[in-house]
């Protein structure tokens, strides 16, 4: 096989199915859901840095408004070739989104990182104020998995890279 068949083949891949996108959409709803609810739940339970709660309520309610804004008809790119200026409205409007949530995922690193370790135990006798156990490690560990999944594309990228170079043939110089 040859790399043109090899580039065909990849671009001509069948589309995903509509069970595959419906429970794809859903497991990416999971988290942001999980997000609200345990900023929501302990949003008083952090005096030591009382943003982290914040953080992960707007972070998921953010999230989740840019995954669903992605189902409507509005942010399909019309196939006709046809101007839809409700497609122009939905991209900038999930550029917008996008670039919010980036800088507010640079602040709850601050505000996440920047206290690590804390005291967890709320009647502790000391006089550092605490933060919830479970709030914390919430934050922290979605945080972390965030930054392992930006790496993971990032060195998949990086091997894609290399394999199409290694793929494409290589022009002999005139000499």
């Amino acid at each position: 096989m040859s790399n043109r068949e090899s580039f065909q083949l990849i671009r001509n891949t069948p589309e995903p199915s509509l069970t595959s996108l419906v429970i794809s959409k859903l497991l990416s709803c999971a988290i942001p859901i999980a997000q609200i609810a345990v900023g929501a739940v302990y949003l008083d339970d952090c005096p030591l840095q009382p943003y982290i709660p914040i953080y992960l309520i707007v972070c998921g309610t953010f999230t989740l408004m840019l995954g669903l804004l992605s189902c409507l008809p509005c942010a399909k790119k019309p196939e006709d070739g046809t101007t839809n200026p409700l497609y122009s409205v939905c991209s900038i409007w999930n550029l917008l989104v996008s670039l919010f949530l980036f800088a507010w995922f640079i602040a709850g690193n601050v505000w996440i990182y920047s206290i690590y370790e804390p005291n967890y135990n709320k009647n502790s006798t000391s006089v550092a104020p605490y933060c919830d156990k479970t709030l914390y490690l919430f934050a922290f560990w979605t945080t972390t998995v965030g930054y392992i999944i930006i790496g993971s594309f990032l060195f998949l990228c990086c091997c894609c890279l290399l394999c199409c170079r290694a793929c494409l043939p290589t022009e002999t110089a005139n000499v």
